[in-house]
Protein backbone atom coordinates (compact mmCIF):
# COMPACT_ATOMS: atom_id res chain seq x y z
CA UNK A 1 0.00 0.00 0.00
CA UNK A 2 1.77 3.36 -1.36
CA UNK A 3 1.71 5.95 1.47
CA UNK A 4 1.23 9.78 0.95
CA UNK A 5 4.17 11.64 0.14
CA UNK A 6 5.69 13.74 3.38
CA UNK A 7 8.09 16.61 3.13
CA UNK A 8 9.39 18.53 5.81
CA UNK A 9 12.21 21.36 4.64
CA UNK A 10 15.40 21.65 7.12
CA UNK A 11 14.35 25.02 7.82
CA UNK A 12 12.77 28.71 7.32
CA UNK A 13 9.47 26.81 4.89
CA UNK A 14 6.04 26.83 5.78
CA UNK A 15 3.82 23.58 5.37
CA UNK A 16 0.14 23.05 6.17
CA UNK A 17 -0.43 20.01 8.22
CA UNK A 18 -3.28 17.79 8.55
CA UNK A 19 -3.75 14.77 11.50
CA UNK A 20 -6.74 12.84 11.66
CA UNK A 21 -8.16 10.50 13.63
CA UNK A 22 -7.65 7.08 12.87
CA UNK A 23 -10.59 5.49 10.79
CA UNK A 24 -11.66 9.22 10.87
CA UNK A 25 -12.82 8.65 14.36
CA UNK A 26 -13.76 11.82 16.07
CA UNK A 27 -10.85 13.00 18.36
CA UNK A 28 -12.57 16.17 20.34
CA UNK A 29 -15.90 15.17 22.19
CA UNK A 30 -16.33 18.81 23.56
CA UNK A 31 -14.63 22.28 24.13
CA UNK A 32 -12.90 20.87 26.61
CA UNK A 33 -10.84 18.30 24.63
CA UNK A 34 -10.31 20.65 22.33
CA UNK A 35 -8.90 23.43 24.52
CA UNK A 36 -6.42 20.39 26.07
CA UNK A 37 -4.89 20.33 22.74
CA UNK A 38 -4.27 23.69 22.29
CA UNK A 39 -2.70 23.89 25.67
CA UNK A 40 -0.66 21.53 24.94
CA UNK A 41 0.18 22.82 21.04
CA UNK A 42 1.51 26.14 22.87
CA UNK A 43 3.62 24.30 25.49
CA UNK A 44 5.39 22.19 22.50
CA UNK A 45 5.81 24.31 19.57
CA UNK A 46 8.24 26.41 21.18
CA UNK A 47 10.87 23.99 22.10
CA UNK A 48 10.47 22.13 18.78
CA UNK A 49 11.32 25.30 17.08
CA UNK A 50 8.11 26.02 15.01
CA UNK A 51 5.70 28.39 14.79
CA UNK A 52 1.77 28.17 14.02
CA UNK A 53 0.90 30.93 11.88
CA UNK A 54 -3.04 29.30 11.45
CA UNK A 55 -5.31 26.47 13.04
CA UNK A 56 -8.63 24.66 13.16
CA UNK A 57 -9.34 21.69 14.93
CA UNK A 58 -12.10 19.61 13.50
CA UNK A 59 -14.03 17.38 14.70
CA UNK A 60 -11.86 14.16 13.78
CA UNK A 61 -8.80 16.35 12.10
CA UNK A 62 -6.53 19.57 12.94
CA UNK A 63 -5.04 21.29 10.28
CA UNK A 64 -2.06 23.68 11.26
CA UNK A 65 -0.19 25.87 9.28
CA UNK A 66 3.05 26.25 10.64
CA UNK A 67 6.76 27.73 10.09
CA UNK A 68 9.52 25.67 10.75
CA UNK A 69 13.40 27.35 11.76
CA UNK A 70 16.54 26.36 11.84
CA UNK A 71 17.03 22.88 14.15
CA UNK A 72 13.05 22.28 14.50
CA UNK A 73 11.54 18.85 15.48
CA UNK A 74 8.46 19.36 13.33
CA UNK A 75 7.70 15.42 13.26
CA UNK A 76 9.00 14.77 17.06
CA UNK A 77 6.17 17.77 17.80
CA UNK A 78 3.42 16.08 15.85
CA UNK A 79 4.30 12.66 17.94
CA UNK A 80 4.45 14.62 21.48
CA UNK A 81 1.51 15.90 20.96
CA UNK A 82 -0.65 13.47 19.95
CA UNK A 83 0.76 10.99 22.56
CA UNK A 84 -0.09 13.36 24.84
CA UNK A 85 -3.65 14.14 23.54
CA UNK A 86 -3.85 10.12 23.47
CA UNK A 87 -2.66 10.13 27.33
CA UNK A 88 -5.06 12.24 28.74
CA UNK A 89 -8.47 10.88 26.34
CA UNK A 90 -7.80 7.38 27.74
CA UNK A 91 -7.83 8.57 30.62
CA UNK A 92 -11.07 10.72 30.60
CA UNK A 93 -13.19 8.31 28.50
CA UNK A 94 -11.20 4.97 28.96
CA UNK A 95 -10.17 4.61 25.26
CA UNK A 96 -8.38 2.08 23.94
CA UNK A 97 -7.04 1.14 20.01
CA UNK A 98 -5.08 3.53 18.15
CA UNK A 99 -6.70 7.17 18.49
CA UNK A 100 -4.66 9.08 15.52
CA UNK A 101 -3.95 7.71 11.46
CA UNK A 102 -0.67 6.87 11.87
CA UNK A 103 1.07 9.52 9.59
CA UNK A 104 0.46 13.26 9.62
CA UNK A 105 0.28 14.77 6.13
CA UNK A 106 2.51 17.78 5.06
CA UNK A 107 2.43 20.30 1.91
CA UNK A 108 5.13 22.75 1.50
CA UNK A 109 3.99 26.24 0.71
CA UNK A 110 5.27 29.06 -0.99
CA UNK A 111 5.25 32.24 1.51
CA UNK A 112 3.76 34.67 -0.35
CA UNK A 113 -0.04 35.17 -1.73
CA UNK A 114 -0.54 31.37 -1.61
CA UNK A 115 0.05 31.03 2.90
CA UNK A 116 -2.68 33.32 3.09
CA UNK A 117 -5.15 31.43 1.03
CA UNK A 118 -4.14 28.22 3.33
CA UNK A 119 -4.86 30.04 6.14
CA UNK A 120 -8.42 31.28 4.60
CA UNK A 121 -8.80 27.64 3.32
CA UNK A 122 -8.47 25.96 6.58
CA UNK A 123 -10.56 28.64 8.81
CA UNK A 124 -13.19 28.09 6.81
CA UNK A 125 -13.52 24.28 7.01
CA UNK A 126 -16.14 25.05 10.04
CA UNK A 127 -18.45 26.86 7.37
CA UNK A 128 -17.78 24.65 4.51
CA UNK A 129 -18.58 21.32 7.23
CA UNK A 130 -22.15 23.72 8.04
CA UNK A 131 -21.01 24.04 11.79
CA UNK A 132 -21.24 27.19 11.87
CA UNK A 133 -22.78 29.69 9.42
CA UNK A 134 -19.37 32.69 9.63
CA UNK A 135 -15.78 32.05 10.71
CA UNK A 136 -15.74 34.29 13.69
CA UNK A 137 -18.83 31.95 15.18
CA UNK A 138 -16.22 29.51 15.97
CA UNK A 139 -14.11 29.19 18.34
CA UNK A 140 -10.86 26.78 18.07
CA UNK A 141 -9.19 28.31 14.81
CA UNK A 142 -7.21 31.20 14.41
CA UNK A 143 -10.06 33.18 12.37
CA UNK A 144 -10.91 35.68 15.75
CA UNK A 145 -6.97 36.36 16.06
CA UNK A 146 -6.83 38.25 12.29
CA UNK A 147 -10.20 39.31 11.76
CA UNK A 148 -10.72 40.45 15.07
CA UNK A 149 -7.41 41.08 17.04
CA UNK A 150 -8.40 38.61 20.00
CA UNK A 151 -5.26 37.57 22.28
CA UNK A 152 -4.01 34.10 21.22
CA UNK A 153 -0.98 33.46 22.79
CA UNK A 154 -0.45 30.11 20.30
CA UNK A 155 0.25 32.63 17.26
CA UNK A 156 2.86 33.82 15.47
CA UNK A 157 1.31 36.48 13.25
CA UNK A 158 1.26 35.10 9.04
CA UNK A 159 3.92 37.74 7.43
CA UNK A 160 1.91 37.78 4.67
CA UNK A 161 -1.00 39.47 6.84
CA UNK A 162 1.47 42.16 8.47
CA UNK A 163 2.13 43.04 4.77
CA UNK A 164 -1.67 43.73 4.06
CA UNK A 165 -1.64 47.43 5.53
CA UNK A 166 0.40 49.21 8.16
CA UNK A 167 -2.34 49.93 10.33
CA UNK A 168 -3.68 46.89 12.31
CA UNK A 169 -7.48 47.95 12.07
CA UNK A 170 -7.31 48.11 8.28
CA UNK A 171 -5.62 44.90 8.34
CA UNK A 172 -8.46 43.24 10.06
CA UNK A 173 -11.09 45.05 7.54
CA UNK A 174 -9.41 43.77 4.80
CA UNK A 175 -8.86 40.07 6.10
CA UNK A 176 -12.26 39.90 7.31
CA UNK A 177 -13.27 40.73 3.81
CA UNK A 178 -10.96 38.56 2.23
CA UNK A 179 -11.89 35.29 4.12
CA UNK A 180 -15.87 36.18 3.96
CA UNK A 181 -15.49 36.41 0.32
CA UNK A 182 -15.06 32.62 0.28
CA UNK A 183 -13.39 31.88 -3.17
CA UNK A 184 -10.15 29.86 -2.46
CA UNK A 185 -7.48 29.83 -5.75
CA UNK A 186 -6.44 26.31 -6.39
CA UNK A 187 -8.67 24.94 -3.29
CA UNK A 188 -7.91 21.44 -4.85
CA UNK A 189 -4.04 21.87 -4.31
CA UNK A 190 -4.77 22.69 -0.87
CA UNK A 191 -6.26 18.95 -0.15
CA UNK A 192 -4.49 17.32 -2.51
CA UNK A 193 -1.16 18.01 -3.68
CA UNK A 194 2.21 17.96 -2.15
CA UNK A 195 3.14 21.56 -3.16
CA UNK A 196 1.10 24.75 -2.96
CA UNK A 197 1.95 28.06 -4.96
CA UNK A 198 2.73 29.66 -8.24
CA UNK A 199 3.75 27.55 -10.93
CA UNK A 200 7.33 28.75 -10.55
CA UNK A 201 7.11 27.67 -6.62
CA UNK A 202 5.96 24.14 -7.84
CA UNK A 203 8.34 23.30 -10.92
CA UNK A 204 11.23 24.52 -8.79
CA UNK A 205 10.59 21.99 -6.19
CA UNK A 206 9.42 19.16 -8.41
CA UNK A 207 12.66 19.36 -10.24
CA UNK A 208 14.59 19.69 -6.10
CA UNK A 209 12.62 16.37 -5.31
CA UNK A 210 12.07 14.56 -8.30
CA UNK A 211 8.97 13.97 -8.09
CA UNK A 212 5.67 15.56 -9.81
CA UNK A 213 3.57 17.97 -7.63
CA UNK A 214 0.31 14.80 -7.12
CA UNK A 215 -0.23 12.94 -3.50
CA UNK A 216 -0.14 9.11 -3.85
CA UNK A 217 -3.27 8.03 -2.99
CA UNK A 218 -3.88 5.48 -0.43
CA UNK A 219 -4.88 1.74 -1.13
CA UNK A 220 -4.08 -0.38 -4.16
CA UNK A 221 -3.32 0.96 -7.67
CA UNK A 222 -6.72 0.53 -10.21
CA UNK A 223 -6.40 -2.10 -12.35
CA UNK A 224 -5.67 -1.30 -16.39
CA UNK A 225 -9.34 -1.42 -18.11
CA UNK A 226 -9.48 -4.22 -20.70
Amino acid sequence: MPRNKRFIPASDAALHIITRGNNRYYLFANDEDKAYYLSALRELKEENKIDIFHYCLMNNHVHLVVWVRAQHTLSKCIKQINLRYFNYYRKIYGYTGCLWQRRFKSNLIDTDTYLLQCGKYIELNPVRAKIVSMPEEYRFSSYGYYAYGKLDTLITPNPTYLGLSISEEKRKEQYIAFVVDGSIINSRSLQAQLFIGSELFIRKLEEYYKIKNTSLKRGRPKKAEK
